[in-house]
Order: structure tokens, then sequence, then C-alpha cells
């Protein structure tokens, strides 16, 4: 498919040379002789606020460069629209690209992005008491909300992933979780919930491994136990692909649920906000550049 116009919107600051990665990227697209207009976030809402005003240009490409939390931004941005979106991966952990099995070489990157097939495909929603929100990845509730929650900003920025790392380590030491309620046709109860979008999680691991973003639907992962020791052995076993065969789990397949209780929640890897939550399938919601 050939465009008349590419908008880059890049994170200057997502990690590994940002800034240098997104320029290399403008010169890449030019001298293949397309129109390229890069915008750069200076702070949170700007990939979304450019997304939502590019949306619906004709014959147009968004490459998103950045980590997962700038792909949710422009996916919040272009989403019910005919704009497509590709992505350039350079944050501090991008499990999108990881997904999606974008090259980290920066030419074959792009050259996924302005060749690739663009397909439509099936966004989760979440919504609270407080507002609503779009996700591509997944929403994690209790342990996994919690973990994002206590994440140093500061830290993020300098240790990149490593700071996910030391955060779910303090998270864990301390955790004393409240009872949460799953409503999906019946009533399940468990501690933490992670209601996935794709495959991958946290990088490689797949704690849903049956989950696709070309299908309408979640699968869901509940831990039902409290024990930090059991819950360290629960990560173990994501770390490992064994996590669903173990006790005090279970795993499902579900287009709409609801959660009840107090916990942290996050999506895509950025904080959310607290239970209870609402989370739906919104099908045919995003045009996606995938490798051929």
């Amino acid at each position: 498919m050939s465009y008349r116009k590419v908008f880059l919107i890049g994170n200057p600051i997502a990690g590994g040379g940002a800034l240098r990665k997104i320029k290399k990227a403008e010169e890449i697209l030019k001298n293949k002789g397309i129109s390229v207009e890069t915008l750069l976030t200076e702070k949170p809402g700007d990939a979304q606020r450019f997304a939502e005003q590019i949306k619906n240009s004709r014959e147009t490409l968004v490459i998103a460069a950045g980590g997962d939390g700038t792909y949710n931004e422009v996916v919040n941005g272009l989403a019910f629209s005919e704009t497509p979106m590709a992505i350039l991966p350079m944050g501090t952990t991008s499990v999108l690209a990881k997904e999606l099995k974008i090259p980290k070489n920066l030419k074959k990157a792009i050259e996924v992005a302005i060749t690739g097939n663009v397909q439509k495909i099936h966004l989760g929603r979440i919504k609270n008491q407080e507002k609503q929100r779009l996700f591509i990845l997944m929403a994690g509730v209790g342990f996994d909300g919690k973990a994002v929650y206590n994440v140093d900003s500061g830290k993020k920025r300098h240790l990149k992933k490593i700071a996910y790392i030391l955060s779910g380590i303090k998270t864990l030491i301390s955790y004393s979780p409240d009872e949460l309620k799953i409503l999906n046709s019946g009533t399940k109860k468990a501690y933490s919930a992670v209601i996935s979008k794709a495959s991958c999680y946290g990088g490689s691991f797949k704690i849903a491994p049956d989950s696709d973003l070309k299908k309408p639907y979640f699968y869901a992962f509940l831990s039902k136990t409290r024990s930090k020791f059991e819950m360290s052995l629960q990560i173990l076993g994501v770390i490992i692909g064994k996590h669903i065969e173990m006790k005090k789990t279970e795993y499902f397949k579900t287009e709409s649920l609801k959660i009840l209780g107090n916990a942290h929640v996050q999506i895509d890897g950025d904080y959310f906000g607290k239970t209870p939550v609402e989370i739906d399938i919104v099908r045919d919601s995003l045009n996606l550049v995938f490798p051929e």
C-alpha cells in the first residue's frame, strides 16, 4: 500500500537513544521519497492528541515510535478511523513489537511499517467510575496493577525495564491483596487477574498463549492465592510457561467481564486507576500494520 504522507509520532525520551532513532527514521523515510511530518511528544497525552488531529486524513500512515505507553496513546487517538497505525520499537519495554514480531533493526522495521499488511483488530475497552480507555495488550488487576502503580517515574526513565522488576519485587514483599470478584457467567473469586488481548506479557513471556490481536475475545488468567510463596511460584510459572497448569489459578476465554473489589489496575504497562472496572471487546476498532 502506498501512502501520500507519513506522520511519525515519537517519544524522544522513550529510551535507547530514542531521539536519535526518530531522526534517523525520518531521514530513511525521506530518502524513500515519502513525505514525512515528525511530531515529538513532550508530556503525557500528546501522542493521543496528535493522532486525533491526524485521523481520517486520506492515504496517510501514522507510525508510533516509542514504547507501549506511546502506542496506547496513539491507539486511543486513531481508534474507529480508517487511518492505519504502524510501530517502531524504542521504549522501556515494547511488548507490542514482540507480539507483532517487528524487527529490532530500524531500517527493517520501517520497511514493515510502509509495506506491511493493514488488518482490522479488536481492541479492549476498560472503564471505571471515573474514565474509560482502550487498550491493545492487556489489563492487569491486583498485583500487576499495584506493581505498575509503585514504579518510580524517575527510575523508569533511567533504569527502564529494571524499574518494573524492582517495583515487582517491592510489591511482592509487602503485598496483602483484598479478594476480587470477577463477574463472567457467574462469579469467580481471585486476588489478581490479567485480561489479555495479546499473548506476550512483560517482554517475551506468554501469560495468555492463546490470545490473538485478530480474534474478538480475551483470555483471562486469575491468581487465587494471597500467599507470597505461592505467588512467587506462579511468577516463576509464567517465566517458564507452566503457570496455566498450576494450582490456585484459572484460565478462560471471554468477551467481557466485571471486576469488583479494591485493587489497582494497569493497561498496556501504564497505570489506569482502581476497581471496580468493566472490560469488554470493541470489534474492528483499529487498522494495524502487520509484517507480511
